[in-house]
């Protein structure tokens, strides 16, 4: 009985380092502070959708800045 040993990527994106997990979703970080998003996780989804929610994320923060 051993461990199978999988791989974890860890990829930086627009200020961010997207951790892929075992059951592969994705827990995403600031790489500083201070932080303009707080760190979140994903659901299991591909290395495309979880750029294009921390895109869509980033957005989203832009437009409620420039409201306020």
């Amino acid at each position: 009985m051993g461990f199978q040993e999988e791989r974890q990527y860890a990829v930086r994106y627009r200020g961010f380092v997207l951790l892929q997990q075992r059951n592969h979703s994705w827990l995403v970080r600031p790489e500083r502070s201070p932080m303009t998003l707080l760190p979140f996780r994903t659901p299991t989804c591909s290395l495309e959708d979880v750029k294009a929610l921390v895109d869509w994320r980033l957005q989203q923060e832009a437009k409620l800045l420039s409201v306020a």
